[in-house]
């Protein structure tokens, strides 16, 4: 049995590959607009010059504005059309995913159906542009006092003008990239706002791994470490890749029926639990958090002082909370459960689920319909969110350790591994799909077509 499923596993996705010719233009699609969201992550914004501002970036480097960087591929740094990236759509969807589940209005448009989601997806919109403006404005301001302290001006010429004209050219890159995520998504393979994330992170590996081994080659990077490094990230991506498609199915009951024969016979589902439902949101929060107050002293342009004789209290909880610092690990780890456990609270909701079960007739063996079967669905998800948070905990703490104990700058956190592994899984899955229904389709002519030679 194992042998014939390999074997059909391997034609379907080398002998049909050739002929699905629907996917190739979907994948050629997608590997196009991916080739646009670079070249305009080149593209700098007008009125900036950018060899001065690299100079800026390489002095402020460990604050919240690297998870940003990453995420865009580098363009925050080069503050490029696109330096916000996709990261405003992401915070306004979370927030009204949130509002969905806290205001009753929200939440009745949601049950409403593709209308309720269509609705919601335009407050998205608007809440995207809203925090395009408001960062835009903010991050223009910020350049032009970039760099005061040591004598560069990162802007020609600051002024209303250059930020007007920042903030209209930031929101109509970050709206033209939500576009071009829609476009793949629906003209290409799978979700095409994660696929440009992805696609901003992955751009980044060759000049790490040439820096790495250029490090081996020159001898200031132990061969020891550049195999410690290697083997954990392959550890990672592979444990990572076994614990997002881990799940717990619970067995549905329903009610039997007669069928065709006359026979009673009774439907069985099953409810699949992920053990990381959450996602990659509690490391971007805890992340985000904790180098938010590191971010704001680096733009004052203060220095950190440990002894808090000159910065004050706040300088010297930003010497503790400096990546792979003992306070910062601790904090981060208990920012990622505080967070896994509440985002997983709001986005699934055991009390709706068992509503649901129930109207459609369905149970748990052995656990009565309504208020049991909602503490029972309560009790499982949170058994398997302690799992789900210590592994999101080791798989972001572990590569911080790591940069911490050899002195390495690895840009390839926890959450970008997450990112890059959830996103290629769920690209593989959308290509397997797409193969299967072309199979399918080619078994349905053919049957088609020989009832019609009879």
């Amino acid at each position: 049995m194992a042998s014939r499923a390999d074997n059909i596993a391997s034609s379907l996705s080398l002998a049909n590959f050739s002929k699905a010719t629907e996917l190739k233009n979907r994948i050629w699609f997608t590997i196009a607009a991916l080739i646009v969201f670079r070249f305009l992550s080149f593209v700098p914004l007008p009125g900036v010059n950018p060899l001065v501002l690299e100079q800026l970036y390489a002095q402020t480097q460990g604050g919240i504005l690297d998870l940003f960087n990453t995420f865009s591929g580098g363009s925050l740094e080069r503050m490029s059309l696109i330096a916000l990236g996709i990261m405003p759509y992401i915070t306004a969807s979370i927030v009204v995913q949130l509002a969905a589940s806290l205001h009753p209005a929200l939440a009745a448009m949601k049950k409403e159906g593709a209308s309720g989601r269509q609705k919601l997806n335009q407050y998205t919109r608007y809440g995207t542009v809203f925090l395009c403006a408001i960062q835009g404005w903010f991050l223009a301001s910020g350049l032009e006092a970039y760099g005061a302290s040591s004598g560069l001006q990162a802007v020609v010429f600051p002024g209303l003008t250059f930020r007007i004209t920042a903030v209209i050219s930031l929101v109509g890159g970050s709206m033209f990239l939500l576009w071009l995520g829609e476009q793949i998504t629906s003209r290409g393979i799978g979700n095409g706002v994660s696929l440009i994330i992805m696609a901003g992170i992955v751009s980044r590996f060759p000049s790490f791994g040439a820096n790495l081994f250029e490090g081996g080659r020159s001898g200031s990077i132990s061969p020891f470490v550049i195999v410690f490094f290697v083997a954990m990230i392959v550890g990672l991506i592979v444990f990572i890749s076994f614990m997002e498609r881990a799940q717990r199915q619970l067995l549905i009951q329903y009610p039997k029926r007669a069928s065709q024969r006359g026979m009673m016979q009774a439907d069985r589902s099953h409810l699949p639990l992920k053990l990381n439902t959450s996602g990659v949101i509690p490391p971007i929060f805890a992340s985000s958090l904790l180098l938010l107050p590191l971010t704001i002293t680096q733009f004052a342009g203060q220095a950190i002082d440990p002894e808090g004789t000159t910065g004050g209290i706040i300088n010297s909880l930003n010497f503790y909370l400096q990546h792979g610092k003992p306070l910062y690990l601790a904090l981060y780890a208990a920012g990622i459960i505080f967070f896994t456990f509440f985002y997983t609270a709001v986005v699934f909701n055991p009390e709706e689920t068992a509503e649901n079960l129930k109207k459609n007739g369905g149970f748990i063996p052995g656990i009565r319909p309504g208020k049991r079967t909602q503490d029972f669905l309560d009790y499982v998800l949170t058994r398997i969110t302690v799992i789900g948070a210590l592994y999101l905990t080791l798989v972001c703490v572990l590569p911080e350790w790591a940069i911490a104990q050899t002195g390495i700058p690895l840009f390839l956190g926890g959450t970008s591994l997450l990112i890059v592994v959830n996103v290629t899984v769920d690209t593989i899955s959308q290509i397997q799909s797409h193969l299967l229904a072309h199979q399918y389709g080619n078994l349905i002519k053919k049957a088609k077509l020989k009832g019609r030679l009879r």
